[in-house]
């Protein structure tokens, strides 16, 4: 069902920092930040020959990340993305499986535009999972 990891988010508490960390120490092509009102955060992608590195902040008041970072406030691993070919399909299954999917359940516009879900960490070893459709 899933495919190739597609990203690793990361929290970040200063995310001009972090994005200067990646390019300059680490000579990474960073990407410019973008604004997700809808799932409250700023993104950052680091390209990477194999997958990308997503660098979150958050965004406005009430974000899930802001409540991450209150916890955790140096920051830290936040979740893992792996692509699937048909989201839904894949929602449908894993429910049937009984995975939780977070939220109304309905994919949303990630980052890159295409749908995403969440599933809980509970039922995947303390990790939050997230699904992009490919």
């Amino acid at each position: 069902m899933i495919g190739r990891l597609n990203h690793v988010a990361i929290v970040v508490p200063d995310l001009a920092a972090a994005a200067a960390t990646y390019r300059q120490t680490l000579g990474a092509t960073v990407s410019a930040p973008e604004d997700l009102p809808d799932h409250g955060v700023t993104t950052v992608f680091v390209e990477l020959p194999n997958t990308k590195i997503e660098l979150l902040h958050p965004l406005g008041e009430g974000s899930a990340i802001q409540t991450f970072l209150d916890r955790n406030p140096s920051g830290g691993l936040h979740h893992i993305c792996y692509e699937v070919e048909d989201i839904i399909a894949a929602r449908d299954a894993l429910k049937a499986s009984g995975a939780r999917v977070l939220g109304d359940g309905e994919p949303k516009p990630g980052a890159h535009g295409k749908p995403v879900l969440f599933l809980h960490p509970k039922d995947f070893a303390g990790t939050l999972v997230e699904l992009e459709q490919a």
